[in-house]
């Protein structure tokens, strides 16, 4: 009896697994279905000047690493020098991609078992100096500070921020640094026409609510008090893209605003593609 006991387990597990495959091949292509007919091929983002079009994941928690790269390829590069802060272990995020293209630059954690994580994984980055990790929670009093101890450049070429909560203004106490590319969360559950932030609070995080961060009218509007102007959004509905509006010229769709470069939320694309994210075998 144990031994047909162990076999009908094994048969359950292998059925449950393939249904599971079978589960996975069937909403991937429900994904690319749906990128073909509302992303690439919708009139929409048509124009050679949008950037949606030239979205791709690899370690981006959606197409934002395609966006980077194709915002440089058209305003270039200078010293291949990133920040990014709320990397949670480094996995998915909007830079690591970078590091396998020889930039350089800072992470920065408030969790220490994230960054003990990352001092593991990342070892040979952090070893051959181009990579720096500080574990800091991050305020508006602080940040420039952790910059100067770091020996961030004045003009790195991206900034990515994700905290989840006081975004807003964690950008706009930046003043000493001025990045070339400004990446940002925004709330997407805030239409364009709505200036939102939440009131700050240097020690509040993510609630899992949706009352976080800034929506998109108020990040364009902060953007241009401080010489940005937004180029447009993942189409997911998470991130937006700012330049510094010394290098625009002729490179972005105008106009550049939250009504015409909003994107709802569409958490419901998200997946990870392939397989599980990692750095070196756990």
């Amino acid at each position: 009896m144990g031994l047909n006991f162990i076999k009908r387990i094994t048969q359950i597990r292998n059925i449950f697994t393939s249904a599971i495959a079978q589960n996975n091949i069937h909403r991937g292509l429900q994904v690319a279905q749906f990128l073909a007919d509302n992303l690439y091929n919708n009139p929409k983002y048509a124009s050679n000047k949008r950037l949606n079009k030239h979205e791709y994941q690899v370690f981006s928690q959606n197409g934002e690493d395609g966006i980077i790269a194709e915002i440089f390829n058209r305003i270039g590069l200078t010293n291949k020098y990133f920040i990014e802060f709320g990397v949670t272990e480094g996995l998915e995020c909007n830079s690591l991609n970078l590091l396998y293209k020889q930039w350089q630059g800072l992470w920065i954690d408030g969790d220490p078992e994230y960054i003990k994580k990352i001092n593991t994984r990342f070892s040979d980055f952090i070893g051959d100096k181009r990579l720096t990790v500080r574990n800091n929670f991050i305020t508006a009093e602080n940040i420039e500070s952790i910059f100067d101890g770091a020996g961030v450049p004045a003009e790195p070429d991206m900034l990515s921020i994700d905290i989840d909560y006081n975004d807003y203004y964690i950008w706009q106490a930046i003043t000493k640094y001025r990045p070339r590319v400004v990446v940002i969360e925004y709330n997407s559950n805030f239409r364009p026409d709505t200036h939102f932030v939440v009131k700050y609070n240097a020690q509040r995080t993510y609630d899992g609510t949706s009352f976080f961060g800034a929506s998109l009218l108020a990040l364009e509007q902060l953007g241009r008090e401080k010489g940005y102007v937004l180029v447009g959004c993942v189409f997911t509905g998470s991130n937006a893209f700012f330049v510094r509006e010394d290098l625009i010229a002729d490179h972005f769709e105008a106009p550049y605003t939250a009504n015409n470069h909003y994107e709802p939320n569409r958490d419901f694309l998200y997946y990870i593609n392939g397989h599980r994210r990692n750095h070196i075998p756990d």
